[in-house]
C-alpha cells in the first residue's frame, strides 16, 4: 500500500517535471520570436532613417546589419527548440500514460479490497442474523 502510494507520487512528480519542461521551452520560443519581431522593427526603423534598404549597398547602416543578424539567430534558435519541444511533449505523454497505468492499477486493487471487506462485513451480519433467528 505504501509503496503504491509512493509510486503514484513519483509518477505525478515526473509528469509535473515534464510539464514544466514543455512550458519552459514554449516560453523560450515565445521570447525568441518576440525579440526577433522587435529586431525586425529596429531594422525597419534604421533603414527608414538611413533611406537605404539594400543590404548590399555600401552605406547600409551597420546597426541594421547587426540587428538583422541577431534577428536571424533568434529565429534559428526558436526553430532549433521546436525539435526539443516535440521531444519534451512526447516524454510528457509517456509519463502521463505511466501515471494513468499506476492509478488504474491502484483503483483496481482498492476496489478488490473494498469488495473483500464488504463480503467479510456481510458474512458477519449474516452470522449475527442466523444467531438471532435461532434464539
Amino acid at each position: 500500500m505504501k509503496s503504491r502510494d509512493t509510486l503514484i507520487r513519483l509518477r505525478r512528480f515526473q509528469v509535473d517535471e515534464k510539464r514544466r519542461r514543455v512550458t519552459q521551452i514554449e516560453m523560450m520560443m515565445a521570447d525568441f520570436n518576440r525579440m526577433a519581431t522587435e529586431l525586425d522593427r529596429e531594422v525597419a526603423t534604421e533603414e527608414a532613417r538611413a533611406g537605404i534598404t539594400d543590404v548590399a549597398h555600401f552605406a547600409y547602416p551597420t546597426y541594421a546589419r547587426a540587428a538583422a543578424t541577431r534577428r536571424d539567430n533568434m529565429r534559428q534558435s526558436a526553430q532549433a527548440l521546436e525539435g526539443q519541444l516535440a521531444e519534451a511533449k512526447a516524454e510528457l505523454g509517456e509519463a502521463f500514460e505511466e501515471l494513468k497505468k499506476v492509478e488504474i492499477l491502484d483503483d483496481r486493487e482498492r476496489s478488490a479490497e473494498r469488495a473483500a471487506e464488504a463480503a467479510r462485513d456481510q458474512a458477519a451480519m449474516d452470522a449475527v442474523g442466523l444467531a438471532r433467528a435461532r434464539a
